[in-house]
């Protein structure tokens, strides 16, 4: 099973950036797509941005243009820059690895531990 840290979050203020990463563990991370997902306080988990094995990249209209999600396979690790953030940015954020359908649907079985972002003057 692969086991997936998340790091990076934090507290900042509107307007900042912050670049969260996340290290897949196994052998398998090249091949399969990378999702990074978010949940805020009493809402569903959605897609925030994915990046398939060979770079083609998706992301959530509302972060279009201030997301940045990347890959690198030599270190098992995706990350995802930031910026601009806004208050409505603020969740716990969380990576998933799969084939993409299953990445784009969210449907996994098990989660990180996530990392917390909040946007706050």
């Amino acid at each position: 099973q692969v086991q997936l840290v998340e790091s990076g979050g934090g507290l900042v203020q509107p307007g900042g950036s912050l670049r969260l990463s996340c290290v897949a563990s196994g052998s398998i991370f090249s091949i399969y797509a990378m999702g990074w997902y978010r949940q805020a306080p009493g809402k569903q988990r959605e897609l925030v941005a994915s990046i398939t094995s060979g770079s083609s990249k998706t992301y959530k209209d509302s972060v279009k243009g201030r997301f940045t999600i990347s890959r690198d396979n030599a270190k098992n690790t995706v990350y995802l820059q930031m910026m601009n953030l806004k208050p409505e940015d603020t969740a716990y954020y969380y990576c998933n690895i799969g084939p993409i359908g299953t990445v784009l649907a969210g449907e996994f079985g098990s989660w990180g531990q996530g990392t917390q972002v909040t946007v706050s003057s």
